[in-house]
């Protein structure tokens, strides 16, 4: 694939001179964002005279979050959010696929990873983080039933019966804490209900793929203790071909299990308690690292690839367990409510892999594919995490002209990691082991208030005080015999840090369909600690990054409620901002911090329903990120890449004026839905769902090979509806284009590859009561 930089015209506009100063930018940042909001405005007035010639009653709902921890109407929270739910909701995850799902379906998120299953790193407005070592920290917080998941690991616990996502998108430090910076997903369970009602979901698929997914709720004892109980079961034959064993469908599949309990207790009107228990169970193919398969001084994938077919002379195996428990207390004092929420998540976790992707070494008779300069097979692992996490907050009436909430945070991790190095050339013996452990503390305090200035005029504001703690240590017990070390450490760090949090916001109602808003923000993530000392002798530390975030969006909801448009426009400025410098010659990861990143860009969703039998959806979001540190070296690609970035010494080049990794500059999604009536009361249903993104590069270096240009996926499902709409059959296609992109790479080695996810079709059996 011909390399290009598919943003170049684009960041013209945005970046009219190479080293214009920050007013300058943010002016011509104004200019922009002003002139959309007045095309806006005047849109405003054509689609207000035209509701006026309304006559058919066909409205959209309007979609109820928590994104300040109140339940309120989308429409009237000022900042970018978007939702996911239903029908959508459960069409995207339709074959199987893990919470990547959701990458590139809502504006400015972008979700990968170099695991598979597991580890799933996420993006907001291009900012998040490659790192792939077991304590990595994101500058994306995920919550599940506002329960934060700190370790990566636990991020990927699959989602299912939920009520909806939200994606909460701009610094979220007043009321999510520490590392929020970017952003904020949610996963919102479906609650229990005092109501006999369930549904049950199988599918079978390519790959000898099967799904089964139910859920049950209803009273135990009426009107005072109702439960839930849901359950997912993912399997998946093996489908891809060793063809340096002479294996077929020896690699691919897995079997994913996971399940989750709730109760919802209310003994009486002032007082309700949920409690949920979940469990999940992995066992399956570890990422599938492939030699050579990224078109040398070309970038994509070169010709003869195949998905089915890999040649790796090292076994890959992976198992994740995790178990989970929380409990949600609200009571009611008076017209104030006290809520307490605690959660506590273990873990274990072990994966091995062929990292480089192929077989034997150049320096032996056989090798390939291509050229392999060196085997490589690594593993690593988690024996016991333990996560708690305590809040407990008081609000006041949100009907009142002052409403505000204020509490107290406490979180605690202990991780233990472990990293094995295997001789291939020996049959896969144990070659090194390298161990850390950490142990993480926070504590923090908050509070937030809207104000009712006027009518139409609201002001928010919001603090968090927060310190953090980390005590780390790590040491090599036996280093691989080709580096000729020995054992080393222990070594330790101990970072801690106290910082401030915050967000001040106006919302102002211009009519009663629509609403603009301002919103300034300012977030961070604590320090990070790295230390590969199974090839490497050292640790590295990354301090505190700080980001402040100005937002200006307008929500409409239009032509008699059938037409939902949601538009914002940002920039930031980001100081201190953690990189991880990920490969060489090594694979070693070493963490840096930037002086200042610059962001902006501007988002778009709609929700339109011009007839009761159609819905369209479609978002889109355009984002430039770009590195100011001329000091800001790194190391370039072990592999025989071509380095774009200027170099400044041997192997090491300058990365002031990249963008970051993974960051696309263009993302863009669409959905229709269709609806057909047919006699006798059956119902037809197509729908087809498209997501789109730019060129993104996988590292912070920029290279011809480690890159890909886009990506477009795309899907369909057309169901039948039988008369009562409690049974419904369904074929479903993912990826129907079969669109073959690289996801990631890994540099250190040869031009090593992994890519997405195949072309998938299956038949859908659903039945409701």
């Amino acid at each position: 694939m011909q390399y290009y930089d598919v943003d170049s015209t684009v960041t013209s506009l945005f970046y009219p001179k190479p080293n214009i100063s920050y007013i300058e930018e943010y002016m011509n940042f104004s200019r922009q964002f002003y002139g959309l909001v007045l095309l806006i405005l005047m849109s405003v007035c054509l689609t207000a005279v035209a509701e006026e010639e309304i006559k058919e009653v066909v409205r959209l709902e309007e979609i109820v979050v928590t994104a300040r921890k109140r339940e309120q109407r989308s429409f009237e929270v000022p900042l970018s959010v978007s939702t996911l739910r239903g029908d959508r909701f459960d069409t995207l995850r339709s074959s199987g696929m893990d919470v990547r799902f959701l990458s590139n379906r809502t504006p400015s998120l972008q979700v990968e990873s170099s695991f598979g299953r597991i580890f799933p790193r996420f993006y907001i407005r291009g900012l998040g983080n490659t790192d792939f070592d077991l304590n990595a920290s994101q500058p994306v917080s995920l919550l599940y039933d506002g329960v934060v998941l700190e370790n990566a690991l636990l991020k990927g616990f699959p989602a299912f019966d939920l009520d909806r996502v939200e994606v909460l998108r701009g610094p979220q430090g007043t009321l999510f804490g520490r590392n929020t910076p970017a952003g904020t997903v949610k996963f919102e369970s479906a609650r229990p209900t005092q109501n006999l009602e369930g549904y049950g979901r199988v599918s079978y698929g390519r790959f000898n793929s099967s799904n089964f997914e139910s859920a049950i709720s209803g009273p135990i004892i009426p009107s005072v203790l109702s439960a839930r109980l849901s359950l997912l079961t993912q399997w998946r034959d093996d489908w891809v071909d060793n063809e340096h064993t002479g294996e077929d469908d020896v690699l691919g599949g897995h079997r994913d299990l996971a399940g989750r309990l709730q109760l919802l207790w209310t003994p009486m009107p002032a007082l309700e308690a949920r409690f949920k228990a979940h469990a999940r169970d992995l066992d399956g193919t570890a990422r599938l690292f492939r030699a050579n398969i990224l078109s040398k001084g070309e970038g994509g994938l070169v010709q003869d690839f195949a998905r089915d077919r890999i040649a790796h002379d090292g076994p890959n195996e992976q198992t994740l367990r995790t178990q989970g428990l929380s409990a949600e207390v609200r009571y009611d004092i008076g017209d104030f409510q006290l809520v307490s929420l605690t959660g506590f998540e273990r873990l274990t976790n072990f994966s091995r892999g062929d990292i480089d992707g192929g077989y034997g070494a150049a320096f032996l008779p056989v090798s390939g594919p291509g050229e392999i300069p060196f085997p490589s097979e690594t593993a690593s692992g988690i024996p016991n995490l333990r996560q708690f996490s305590q809040e407990v907050r008081l609000m006041s009436p949100a009907v009142h002209r002052l409403a505000y909430q204020f509490g107290l945070y406490y979180f605690s991790e202990f991780v233990e990691m472990e990293d094995f190095n295997y001789d291939t050339l020996a049959g896969g013996t144990l070659d090194g082991v390298a161990r850390q452990e950490q142990k993480s503390t926070a504590r923090a305090a908050f509070a937030a208030l809207t104000f009712q200035m006027l009518e139409n005029l609201e002001l928010g504001a919001g603090l968090r005080l927060s310190h953090g703690a980390k005590d780390y240590t790590a040491w090599r017990d036996e280093a691989p015999a080709v580096t000729e070390a020995g054992p080393l450490g222990p070594i330790h760090e101990n970072p801690e840090d106290t910082v401030w949090s915050g967000d001040m916001s106006l919302r102002y109602q211009v009519a009663s369909n629509v609403q603009t808003y301002l919103r300034a923000a300012r977030g961070f993530r604590a320090p990070s600690i790295q230390g590969r000392l199974l090839f490497g002798d050292t640790v590295t530390v990354a301090d505190t990054e700080t980001i402040l975030s100005f937002e200006g969006g307008t929500k409409f909801r239009v032509w008699g409620q059938r037409l939902h448009l949601n538009m914002a426009a940002f920039q930031y400025l980001m100081q201190d901002q953690q990189l991880t410098a990920v490969g060489g010659e090594t694979n070693f990861n070493r963490l840096v911090n930037a002086d200042s990143t610059i962001g902006r860009g501007v988002e778009a969703e709609l929700i339109f329903m011009p007839i009761t039998a159609l819905e369209i959806s479609a978002g889109f979001s355009y984002n430039h990120t770009r590195i100011d540190d001329p000091n800001l070296t790194i190391q370039g690609c072990g592999a025989p890449c071509t380095m774009l970035d200027p170099s400044v010494a041997e192997g090491i080049f300058s990365i002031d004026g990249n963008s970051l990794p993974q960051a696309p500059g263009w993302i863009a999604d669409v959905a229709l839905s269709y609806a057909l009536s047919l006699p006798s009361d059956i119902r037809l249903v197509a729908s087809t769902d498209w997501a789109y993104r730019s060129r993104v590069r996988f590292f912070l270096y920029d290279s011809v090979e480690f890159g890909d240009d886009w990506i477009l996926i795309g899907g369909v499902r057309l169901a039948c509806l039988l008369p009562s709409s409690d049974i419904e059959v369904a074929l479903v296609g993912r990826n129907i284009l079969n669109d073959t992109s690289p996801t990631g790479g890994i540099d250190f080695n040869n031009l090593t590859g992994f890519v997405n996810e195949p072309r998938f079709w299956s038949l859908e059996l659903v039945r409701r009561f």
